[in-house]
């Protein structure tokens, strides 16, 4: 089969390797499309623990279970699945086990022709979805339902802020809160990707390189939710921003730690902070159904074939996307 393998940091190649086989429990899945997170990048770049080389990225995925391994109900081949990317969540609803991973580092990934995957892993496809937004929706939307539902609890008509507007997680945490009834605002460094937002339901949205734009947002009201990624110097015009009693959900940190955290803030408004990523199984299992209840489409911002995959992955540096870039493998 034809995969994407990186070799070494910044040594990406599309090659011929073997297929994998399907192990006990577990199926092989024929690829219709695969989706890259920044996840992907990190690895590529040699910015990701536990890096090993050769390895096939990639944690999206959707297609058809081509064969069966041991253990495995042979009539499950032909069913059209995706792929739930986190192994090894443990029993602990609230936190992942030391022992969780996610698919494409250190076990190779969808960013191939073929892939195998034990059967606990699979959901049936949406049918509303096409391949291409069937394969969006794993990681992102896990991360997004989780930070949203689990963590943050939003309730309807809450006002809810969400940062960084255009990435994959960002916007289904702006389509889901939407769709629970939420009222939300986002903010973004481009205004062709607020006015996009607007769109697709946000009332209002901020440029968060206008000077003075946390104080514009604030006048014009507090929110109960923040979701947030990115972290750095402007975490604490976050703070600022949160209602009293508010929590402020957060699942990266891009710019890395904020240079101050002022505690009085957080205690004195009985500010809530909670840390959040990818999912357990239960939340996997919510979040297909919610998706399905109210034909959530994911958002897909660029198509690209595997022979391309090394301009996909440059796209997804460079940070421009609306939505998920995939990378189709076959029809």
């Amino acid at each position: 089969m034809r995969a994407v393998q990186l070799l070494a940091p910044h040594q990406l190649e599309v090659r011929s390797v073997a297929d994998p086989a399907a192990g006990t429990d577990e199926v092989l899945v024929r690829l219709h499309a695969a989706a890259l997170n920044h996840r992907d990048v990190w690895i590529k770049l040699g910015q990701y623990a536990g890096l090993k080389y050769p390895v096939i990225p990639g944690s999206d995925g959707a297609g058809v279970i081509e064969s069966t391994g041991l253990g495995v109900n042979a009539g499950m081949v032909g069913d059209e699945v995706i792929i739930n990317p986190g192994f090894n969540w443990g029993p602990d609803e609230a936190a992942q086990a030391k022992n969780f991973s996610i698919l494409g580092l250190p076990r190779d990934g969808t960013l191939a022709e073929r892939v195998a995957v034990p059967t606990l892993q699979l959901a049936p496809k949406p049918a509303h979805l096409s391949w291409e937004e069937a394969a969006a929706l794993p990681l992102a939307g896990l991360t997004a339902f989780r930070t949203l539902f689990t963590r943050a609890q939003i309730k309807p008509t809450e006002r809810v802020l969400i940062t960084g507007i255009g990435g994959g997680v960002a916007l289904f945490a702006l389509q889901f809160a939407v769709a629970h009834g939420a009222h939300v605002w986002v903010t973004s460094s481009s205004e062709e990707k607020l006015e996009r937002a607007k769109q697709m339901g946000a009332r209002g949205g901020y440029n968060y390189r206008t000077e003075g734009w946390a104080k514009a947002a604030a006048e014009e009201g507090l929110f109960d939710v923040i979701v947030d990624s990115a972290g750095g110097e402007g975490f604490e015009h976050l703070l600022d921003l949160a209602a009293p009693g508010g929590r402020v959900a957060f699942f990266g940190a891009t710019r890395g730690n904020p240079p101050v955290l002022p505690m009085r803030k957080v205690f004195w408004r009985q500010l809530t902070l909670l840390g959040s990523t990818m999912g357990s199984p239960s939340n996997w299992r919510e979040m297909i159904d919610f998706v399905g209840r109210h034909r959530i489409k994911p958002v897909v911002s660029q198509v690209f074939p595997l022979d391309r995959a090394a301009e996909a992955f440059d796209q997804m540096e460079k940070g421009a996307q609306f939505g998920k870039i995939v990378v189709a493998l076959s029809t």
